[in-house]
């Protein structure tokens, strides 16, 4: 029963479905006549088509202005777009030009860095070695730096200068390595030697030089054997001009409280009259550290510290030291 049922209903489906075709076709097909009348006394002209041709006319018309509208709302974005390429394209051309400039200023910076680092190589006795593997520059002369010669092909002049400052500074490197090392020799060696004040202050003033002079209590000419230094207080600061090691710290009837550190290369000081001790026998102490305060112990007639330097069994003037830098 059903089967039965089902091959009826098929050729019904079918049928339907060529009814619609059928009716679809007649109604694109409807013929039309569209007529141009003019206003003068023209010929009438006369077009027939089909509804299908008209409706796919329209659609042609329609997608053409479409696409007609697409496009000029890109060239707009286009344009829009090539325009600001221009813009920035100028505007990096000026920077290009503005660093141009400075690499011709950092070229002329090292012409001078140049100059200079050789006259204080030739000042400190240092000699640059040669590096043939990593530079072109022999005995680290810029000269050749400098020169006239070939550029690589597809390299700009910039990029080539740039390149030969990066080699030089590179090999610059060493020289000023050593000039540092040699400072830093040189400033372990001032700490070494009593080459700072002991004492420091604003009304800082020497009393008494060293050598001849005419004695405060007594009148009579004598030899001063060290360097009278006051600020006219007592209790301000004493530092050691040096790194040492304390050998001496005691009260003499002459000294009163006074302290004597050993320095390198046979260098003894000799701090007297202080009011206190702020180190022991046997103590290190290094350049700058406060070893006591200024008094007016001993054989003295005021606050005042007596400083003297003594290199080996010789009593030198400490302002011989105290100027050597």
């Amino acid at each position: 029963m059903m089967s039965r049922s089902f091959t009826e209903e098929k050729p019904n489906a079918m049928q339907k479905i060529r009814d619609g075709i059928s009716k679809i076709y007649h109604v694109f097909d409807n013929k039309l006549t569209i007529m141009i009348v003019p206003h003068s006394q023209g010929k009438v002209m006369n077009f027939q088509t089909n509804v299908f041709a008209m409706a796919l006319g329209i659609v042609i018309v329609f997608g053409i202005l479409l696409s007609f509208i697409f496009f000029n709302k890109n060239a707009i974005t286009s344009k829009a777009e090539i325009s600001r390429l221009f813009s920035e394209n100028r505007e990096t051309m000026a920077s290009l030009d503005e660093l141009r400039d400075e690499n011709q200023n950092l070229f002329h910076a090292a012409k001078r860095f140049q100059v200079s680092l050789d006259n204080s190589l030739s000042f400190l006795g240092l000699e640059q070695k040669s590096n043939s593997t990593n530079s072109p520059l022999p005995n680290g002369d810029l000269a050749s730096l400098f020169g006239t010669e070939s550029l690589a092909v597809g390299s700009t002049r910039e990029i080539s200068d740039v390149r030969q400052l990066t080699t030089y500074l590179e090999n610059a490197v060493q020289p000023i390595e050593q000039i540092g090392k040699m400072l830093k020799t040189q400033n372990s060696i001032f700490s070494d030697i009593p080459s700072i004040w002991p004492l420091t202050g604003p009304q800082l003033h020497i009393s008494q030089t060293f050598g001849q002079n005419i004695h405060p209590i007594t009148g009579q000419w004598y030899i001063h054997k060290g360097l009278d230094i006051s600020t006219w207080r007592s209790g301000d600061p004493i530092r050691a001009p040096a790194d040492g090691q304390v050998v001496t710290v005691y009260y003499d009837l002459g000294y009163g409280n006074n302290v004597i550190i050993k320095h390198k290369h046979g260098i003894y000081t000799r701090y007297a009259h202080m009011n206190t001790f702020r180190v022991k026998t046997g103590q290190q102490v290094s350049q700058n550290e406060i070893i006591g305060t200024v008094g007016n112990t001993g054989f003295s007639t005021g606050p005042h510290l007596h400083y003297e330097v003594h290199v080996g069994s010789e009593v030198v003037d400490p302002m011989k030291y105290l100027n050597i830098r």
